[in-house]
């Protein structure tokens, strides 16, 4: 009999007792919960009750992901459905709201909703907490959103655990991640004392037999036909033997072809003579009954294929209980059994799984050497003390502070905008930086652009404007008294009648071109094209195009106090924003309509400056209130700056969600937030501006620039999985738009940060 023991082989090897000292009062752990029948499922149940066993001073809330399968957890289980981008912020709320001090998140593929799983992000990016982030799966070779999705995560936690050193050394090549970011913890394992499998055999039928032991969902990339195709050897030798393979068919292959390839496979034992050396447990086995089986078991085989897997749970614990294993070269398996803690064989090699199993079945001493050094191995692999240290760096440490960039704005060229302008106008859309004459042009961006060219003094941009001028003037459409919006690249108008706020923010570009245009000729133009088409602004319900009309009349009324057609637009859109606000606003809704859209910080910008120039202070005081409310919502826990998400559109009261974020947005809120630094000159006001700009060059929650001051490009949005890399005529006149905003109303003046005099005013970028 082999000399096995009922016990831990030392008293210092033994699991630790509770601890007193936390790290946290709290904690929230996020990923799959028992009973769902997955790996992560079981991992993260076991981190949640290790957590409780070693700080059971501290509260520990286990959130899960709810796949819709109909599973049934336990009362101490939160879930988030997995496919609801709001449940995620809804999540990160509650976990704020819980007192919580950390998040401790265990990521796979494949869990999480949206494109590789970027709906996780919806909840780190709501909660300024402390990240802890376990990954299940490094891959070498990603997709594009999958590394996006990765360096995303990677950048917001605090501390990153990978189970392998190999893993360690994929993110350090290929995701450029500092190694002093990584930490190497091994997959956790439970306390089982080691033990004889003669001793446990009865209870299988397995007594007076040589076992061999496979489990885990069966799949092809398991190898297991390779081990039954070693058996017919294996038996020569040993005709006693028997191999287990044990669970049942991996779900999406059921899904995808029944029970076929369990079929394949006893069919293959039946050709080859072994069927009676070959069996199947064809089911879901909990885990006591799986760690009796493996102690049971003389040999564990993970024949495996997929030769990247970075961890292996059911290898850990066979490992844990001391169980000798034959094992194809995996990054996992060559890590966990070097040094003479298993038996290493190629990939695909009936051969040499025969061999492997023959020497360990025929040489009992070997059995006991691997099976002792395995044991002591599984020692350093329990849970309590890999969840101790997984939060060791949290004992007694404060959080660093994050810096904050302040880009400084000078003037950017004109490339990015000359290259999506031709003689007829401005292209609307862009596949990366090539301008997509598929789109064809709208009289919206050609609005914004005639905006920039009068905005700027110099010889180019006058150049631009007289373009920019004339696909407005073939814009309008006499019969109607509208301006058409679309036209395709033949020149070809798609409509007689654009959209309301296409034509009100038309208006606006018209009056901005009658005050501010080098050329007498286009400020007579635009000044005769906006008398002429501006009563229309009384048809326009929608609060966005009266709001863009009014911001045309507060432009003509800088120059032209007495131009009543100006004050008329101004008026009768901030009333009626004084109207909508007392009919949607409520105790934490303190806005103009029941959901938050685009463009959102034009309408108590409207109001601020309506106020002002009206003299009616009601208004000012409300364009303020918005503003600061729009504001909390556009800031992240972390500081920066989060415009409204277009994903969150149209939620009735409901907080936005994070993505997709885009340039207009920004821009935006560098506006309004302007006018209420001229409003009360209070210095809140330049600091969200500062941050709003900031957005462009890095300072948000990819922590990637939009904007490249190089050309005065700027990309499409921000998503989950990172960047629209396409360059559109929106993007890249907001980017300027607001960069000649902070010019006009900030320039010269200090910035949030600056502590030396100098002035914002140097093309610079510096970080707080």
């Amino acid at each position: 009999m082999l000399d096995f023991i009922d016990r831990p082989i030392t008293t210092e090897e033994s699991i630790e007792a509770p601890s007193s000292a936390v790290p946290f009062a709290r904690i929230a752990l996020v990923g799959n919960a028992l009973p769902r029948r997955c790996g992560l499922a079981t991992f993260t149940s076991h981190v949640a009750d290790a957590l409780r066993h070693r700080y059971p001073a501290m509260a520990v809330d286990h959130y899960a992901m709810d796949d819709g399968s109909g599973v049934e957890y336990s009362a101490d289980v939160h879930t988030i459905a997995f496919d609801d981008k709001a449940a995620y912020r809804a999540a990160a709320g509650a976990i704020e709201a819980s007192g919580a001090e950390a998040i401790w998140l265990q990521h796979e593929y494949g869990i999480f909703g949206g494109p590789a799983g970027s709906d996780i992000l919806e909840l780190i990016s709501a909660t300024k907490l402390p990240l802890i982030l376990t990954l299940h799966t490094v891959l070498e070779e990603p997709s594009d959103e999958q590394e996006a999705v990765m360096v995303r995560l990677i950048a917001r936690a605090d501390r990153t655990i990978v189970m392998a050193a190999k893993a360690a050394t994929i993110l350090r090549r290929r995701y450029s991640v500092s190694p002093d970011r990584i930490e190497v913890i091994p997959h956790g394992v439970p306390d089982r004392p080691l033990r004889d499998p003669d001793d446990l055999k009865p209870r299988f039928k397995w007594q007076g037999r040589k076992v061999l032991m496979t489990f885990g969902l069966i799949a092809p990339s398991k190898g297991i036909r390779h081990m039954i195709e070693a058996m017919p050897e294996v038996v020569r030798e040993h005709p006693d033997v028997l191999y287990e393979i044990v669970g049942a068919t991996h779900p999406n292959l059921v899904r995808s072809e029944g029970e076929s390839h369990r079929a394949m496979l006893a069919e293959l034992a039946r050709e080859l003579g072994v069927e009676d050396h070959v069996r199947f447990v064809d089911r879901f086995v909990d885990e006591d009954e799986l760690l009796d089986m493996l102690q049971a078991a003389d040999v564990y085989v993970t024949p495996y294929l997929n030769m990247v897997q970075v961890t292996s749970g059911t290898l850990a614990y066979a490992v844990a209980v001391g169980k000798p294993v034959i094992s194809t070269p995996y990054v996992h398996a060559t890590e966990i059994l070097a040094d003479g803690h298993g038996v290493i064989v190629p990939p695909a090699d009936p051969k040499g799984l025969a061999e492997a199993t023959n020497r360990l079945l025929s040489d009992d001493d070997l059995r006991r050497t691997i099976s002792r050094a395995a044991y002591r191995r599984g020692r350093e692999m329990l849970w309590p003390r890999v969840v101790e240290r997984s939060l060791a760096p949290f004992q007694g440490r404060s959080r660093p502070s994050i810096p904050r960039l302040l880009p400084q704005p000078s003037a950017l060229p004109l490339a990015a905008v000359l290259r999506m302008t031709d003689n007829v106008g401005i292209l609307q859309h862009a596949v990366h930086s090539v301008p997509n004459r598929d789109h064809g042009y709208c009289i919206d961006d050609n609005a914004r652009a005639l905006m920039l060219a009068v905005r700027r003094h110099d010889a180019q941009s006058a150049d631009l404007a007289s373009i920019y001028a004339g696909f407005i003037q073939h814009g309008w459409n006499s019969d109607l008294r509208r301006f058409r919006n679309f036209m395709a690249y033949d020149r070809r108008w798609l409509e007689s009648c654009g959209s309301e706020d296409s034509n009100g923010r038309t208006l606006w570009a018209l009056a901005m071109a009658a005050t501010r245009a080098a050329s007498t000729g286009i400020r007579d133009w635009a000044l005769k094209l906006f008398e002429e088409a501006a009563p229309f602004a009384d048809e326009l319900s929608a609060p966005r195009a009266k709001m863009f009309a009014a911001m045309g009349g507060l432009e003509l009324l800088r120059k032209r106090t007495d131009h009543d057609l100006a004050r008329w637009l101004i008026d009768q859109s901030a009333t009626q924003l004084m109207h909508l606000h007392f009919r949607y606003a409520r105790d934490g809704w303190n806005w103009f309509e029941p959901e938050l859209a685009y463009d959102n910080a034009r309408l108590p910008e409207l109001l601020i400056r309506a106020g002002m120039t009206l003299d009616k202070p009601a208004m000012v005081e409300r364009g303020l209130e918005t503003l600061r409310w729009l504001t909390r919502h556009q800031t992240s826990p972390r500081g920066m700056f989060r415009p409204v998400g277009c994903h969150g559109f149209c939620r009735p009261y409901a907080p936005p969600l994070a993505f997709d974020q885009q340039p207009i947005e920004a821009a935006a809120t560098v506006d309004a937030a302007c006018a209420a630094y001229e409003a009360t000159g209070e210095d809140e006001w330049r600091q969200v501006a500062q941050a709003a700009f900031a957005w462009f060059f890095g300072d948000n929650d990819a922590g990637i620039p939009l904007a490249d001051p190089r050309d005065g490009g700027c990309f499409d949005g921000l998503m989950a999985t990172g960047i629209n890399r396409n360059q559109g005529a929106e993007s890249i006149l907001s980017l300027h738009l607001a960069a000649l905003t902070m010019r006009e109303a900030l320039g010269g003046r200090k910035w949030a940060g600056q502590d030396d005099g100098s002035t914002a005013d140097t093309g610079s970028f510096a970080a707080a």
